[in-house]
């Protein structure tokens, strides 16, 4: 006799009100987790810059700048839209609103459609409008930058059309700088002391008035035997590359000055200069050049390998090259070694405190007889860490909280950071970063913006038909290939 079945557990059937509720309340959570992603993804989200250059990325300068920024700013772009930089100006201030949080606002004015706004503007800041630009305004003042200062075209004898350099973050950045500390600060270039070609002296003059553009300072030629004393508005002195001492008048000049509140000076040392008073100046305040070249030296099976060309490593102590300790230089011509008294207990009764900034990596050192066709290492000669950059600052507060103008000095054992033959883009990152520190600037330390251009490539008649029949032929023959592999492969099995 068989079991009867046991029968299935029977459950009510929910009647329309029952699945009206069960579909209400599933609706309900479905808005509010709608609700609640929108909201989480609009208050907190990533953006990536994936343009190969990072074109749409603040430089770590400005972005420095924008963070500790406590005036408000209005920045207003005023370009037709047909402008050829009107997208990137747009894309570039809505960087600064950004990254300004609060204190940047933006407004796009037409001067072409919106005929009343741009008359307003030009009663309003005294600009006339001949051309577009970018109108900034903090603390009642006020710097229009016309679109000829934002793109720049430089025109070249192989090229049909001028190249384009889009500018626009380091005028902007300037700008502002210029806005709110109110004043253009100046450096003066000594000249005279010989040394360094006119080419070479030219190209350093050159490159300190583009970081000045960037950085908002102007940057003038002088010659310490003219003047009676160091101008009172000089914000640093740059001596780059002398050959030949200064005399006892113009040491007392630079002495001086330095004795002064908030000097500044740069000095880019030629190994091969006779300086003696200026190094007895640097050895009073803890940094002596050493009368050495800093190189490397082996034995190859092509005979003997001597190098003068120079790989820094920058220190991660000192504000200064704390941004670029990932990166390293390289010193082009000759380098001399720094003795650096860290610890010397006078200067630090004196207020004077000795930092390293660059050292030469480990496998170069501070040589000698470096006319040797090949020298060794000896006991004679300066064994890492070879210091040869550092930093010098009279009369810094114990306390960084506590502000201070104190006196602050770089010391390069190189000459040639800003010849164009040679220079990296870490290089000027470097000089900025020194002349900023000098300034008491420390926000606006980090790297620079880069200028955004257009490049035109020269390729030859023989290049272009290789191009060509990659293209056409090559390139389509290979995925026909795969796919008859692929097909084949495919009916056999």
């Amino acid at each position: 006799m068989s079991k009867p079945h046991a029968h299935a557990e029977l459950r009510p059937v929910p009647g329309r009100s029952g699945i009206a509720v069960n579909v209400a309340v599933q609706l309900l959570v479905s808005v509010v987790i709608f609700v609640a992603v929108n909201y989480f993804s609009y208050r907190y989200y990533a953006r990536w810059d994936l343009s190969p250059n990072r074109d749409h990325t603040l430089s770590s300068s400005t972005l420095s700048f924008l963070k500790k920024l406590s005036k408000d700013v209005e920045v207003t772009v005023a370009l037709p839209r047909q402008s050829e930089i009107y997208e990137d100006a747009r894309a570039l201030v809505e960087e600064y609103r950004r990254n300004g949080k609060k204190m940047v606002r933006i407004e796009f004015v037409d001067p072409v459609r919106d005929a009343a706004r741009a008359e307003q503007l030009k009663l309003e800041s005294g600009i006339s409008l001949t051309e577009g630009g970018i109108l900034l305004r903090a603390m009642k003042r006020s710097r229009f930058i016309p679109e000829s200062e934002i793109l720049i075209k430089i025109k070249t004898p192989s090229a049909e059309k001028p190249i384009s350099f889009f500018r626009g973050e380091d005028a902007l950045t300037s700008a502002l700088i210029g806005l709110i500390e109110g004043k253009v600060r100046k450096f003066y270039l000594v000249s005279g002391k010989g040394g360094m070609s006119n080419t070479l002296f030219e190209e350093a003059f050159s490159g300190f008035r583009e970081i000045g553009l960037q950085q908002n300072f102007e940057v003038n030629q002088m010659n310490l035997s003219e003047v009676e004393e160091v101008p009172s508005d000089v914000s640093g002195l740059l001596i780059v590359g002398a050959m030949y001492d200064f005399t006892e008048r113009e040491m007392r000049k630079i002495q001086a000055y330095w004795g002064s509140k908030g000097a500044g000076i740069l000095l880019m040392l030629d190994p091969q200069g006779e300086t003696p008073r200026l190094n007895a100046f640097l050895g009073s305040y803890g940094v002596t050049p050493r009368d050495d070249r800093v190189l490397m030296a082996e034995l190859t099976s092509a005979g003997a390998k001597k190098q003068f060309e120079v790989q820094g490593v920058f220190s991660k102590e000192t504000v200064i090259t704390k941004h670029l300790s990932d990166a390293s230089i390289v010193f082009a011509g000759q380098t001399q070694s720094l003795n650096l008294r860290q610890d010397d207990q006078a200067l630090k009764e004196q207020s004077v405190i000795v930092s390293p900034l660059i050292d030469a990596a480990p496998r170069f050192w501070g040589e000698k007889q470096y006319l040797e066709p090949l020298p060794i290492a000896d006991e004679t000669d300066t064994r890492p860490p070879v210091h040869v950059a550092a930093a010098v600052e009279r009369g810094a507060a114990a306390d960084q909280r506590v502000g201070v103008d104190s006196s602050r000095m770089v010391i390069v054992g190189n000459a040639m950071l800003l010849d164009r033959k040679s220079e990296l883009a870490v290089n000027r990152d470097f000089i900025a970063a020194s002349l900023n520190w000098m300034l008491n600037r420390e926000k606006l330390i980090g790297v620079m913006p880069k200028q955004k251009g257009s490049y035109r490539i020269d390729i030859s008649d023989e290049q272009h038909r290789n191009l060509f029949w990659i293209a056409a032929l090559f390139m389509p023959a290979t995925v026909m290939a795969l796919g008859f592999l692929v097909w084949a492969g495919r009916r056999s099995s």
